[in-house]
């Protein structure tokens, strides 16, 4: 199962790469934060990044009652990005708040994964 992490991992680091792209396609694109991310490319590489960390991250394996915690705070996401509507200051910075909160997700449930691998309890 650790080769699959690596792998895994391995996958992310090709899939996010520095291309302008939103994780999402552009031409549905209705409501307001939607249209900003797809009309500004920085914000559009934000959104492909925490695409890529959100994949990796939702195929990490979590404790029990963890993996209902993680959709719930995607959704607590996707809420936050419709509130900012049009506003690129408050998507930038939901942006980098989610990258760095998935960065630390992957981290604490590698780290989890490997506690338990190696027979110590989970803490």
């Amino acid at each position: 199962m650790t080769r699959y992490l690596f792998l895994l991992l391995s996958a992310l680091i090709l899939f996010v790469s520095p291309v302008e792209a939103a994780s999402f396609d552009c031409s549905k694109a209705a409501k307001p934060d939607e249209r900003a991310i797809c009309a500004t490319p920085d914000l559009s590489a934000l959104d492909s990044e925490m695409g890529g960390l959100w994949f990796a991250f939702s195929k990490v394996p979590m404790l029990m009652g963890s993996n209902g915690a993680r959709m719930d705070d995607a959704q607590n996401f996707l809420q936050q990005r419709a509130q900012c509507g049009g506003d690129l200051a408050c998507l930038r910075q939901l942006y980098r708040a989610r990258i760095d909160a998935l960065k630390q997700g992957i981290v604490r449930a590698m780290d989890d994964y490997a506690r338990l691998q190696n027979g110590d309890p989970a803490q």
